[in-house]
């Protein structure tokens, strides 16, 4: 059987960084209000002409790099994003000619915080069909989708991308070992930019009533990321006849520090396990899991045929787990 592993990894964040101070000067809030609730200290914020699949790019060079591929080599691009360039064409068919990755196809995914989890499994099912090499990359510029007047949501998101280059597992037994998804559209409301689609077009009313920023019942959120994410964890390690002593890391979307503390202690595997960046990035949506697998990948925490739990959830509510043996 053809396993699916990641070759290559990379990061891209923008030189600002906004503290929380800088946004105790724009809204009602507190750097201790703000680290007590959810973990952030700092977020990065896009320059002002910079767009979503510019850092795609930036980020997918780095991979590319690692994994020696050149862009002409791959086979597919797959961009997750819920903020792309524009709403049409893709972000995906823009970074592949910023790259030149001429004889590959590239499409977007929508699965918001999920969506990289999702473009790992796409990715997954080429590579097993034949597939040598697939860009997977996560990018968001939430910024520019962020009220900057509602403290609940603005002090939570920031810009950045990830990217992955994947294919054939070089050795047998390592790779992605399975992947489970999940979504449930009855609390698609939870979480949504409403405005800006068909069913609310773009207009003076939706802009006024902020219909195209990001809306968010962030207690619901928490309460349903907790109670279906130790099922997610469960489910990934029972098909794999694994339990949580086997796991060696834990790579989490990281949206809230209190989501991942109660799921991997309901789990019972511990925070010492988990990569955390969240202080750093805060909320990066799709890019936040292949971020936080670069990041630990080039700190050497990731040797080889450690096993690695992979968690996100997002809008939606879309949701998933995955082993990879490294």
């Amino acid at each position: 059987m053809t396993y699916s592993h990641i070759l290559g990894t990379g990061t891209y964040a923008p030189a600002r960084v906004l503290s929380n101070q800088d946004l105790e000067k724009i809204v009602a809030t507190s750097d201790s209000w703000i680290v007590e609730r959810t973990g952030i200290k700092t977020r990065r914020i896009a320059a002002e002409g910079e767009v979503t699949s510019d850092m795609a790019v930036a980020a997918a060079r780095q991979a590319l790099d690692m994994a020696s591929t050149r862009a002409e080599d791959l086979d597919m691009i797959i961009v997750a994003t819920i903020s792309p360039d524009m709403p049409m064409p893709s972000c995906a068919v823009v970074v592949q000619a910023k790259l030149g990755a001429s004889k590959a196809f590239a499409f977007d995914i929508s699965a918001a915080c999920a969506g990289s989890l999702y473009g790992i499994s796409i990715a997954d099912k080429f590579i097993r069909a034949g597939a040598q090499r697939v860009l997977v990359i996560g990018a968001e510029l939430l910024s520019r989708l962020v009220d900057w007047t509602d403290r609940n949501t603005c002090v939570l998101f920031g810009d950045a991308a990830g990217a992955m280059v994947l294919g054939p597992a070089p050795d047998a037994g390592r790779g992605v070992l399975s992947l489970h998804l999940h979504s449930d559209g009855k609390e698609a409301g939870l979480l949504a930019v409403p405005g800006g689609g068909s069913q609310f077009p773009q207009s003076e009313d939706v802009i006024a009533k902020k219909m195209n920023k990001i809306s968010m019942n962030g207690r619901e959120v928490y309460k349903f990321a907790v109670s279906v994410l130790p099922n997610a964890l469960q489910e990934a390690l029972k098909a794999n006849g694994m339990t949580v002593a086997d796991v060696d890391h834990v790579v989490s979307h990281q949206a809230n520090i209190r989501i991942v503390e109660s799921v991997l202690t309901k789990t019972g595997i511990p925070i010492s396990k988990c990569w955390i960046n969240l202080d750093r990035y805060g909320n990066t949506s799709s890019a936040s899991l292949p971020i936080s697998i670069d990041e630990a990948n080039r700190a050497g925490r990731l040797k080889e045929g450690d096993v690695v739990l992979m968690m996100a959830i997002g809008a939606g509510i879309t949701w998933g787990s995955a082993i990879m043996r490294w």
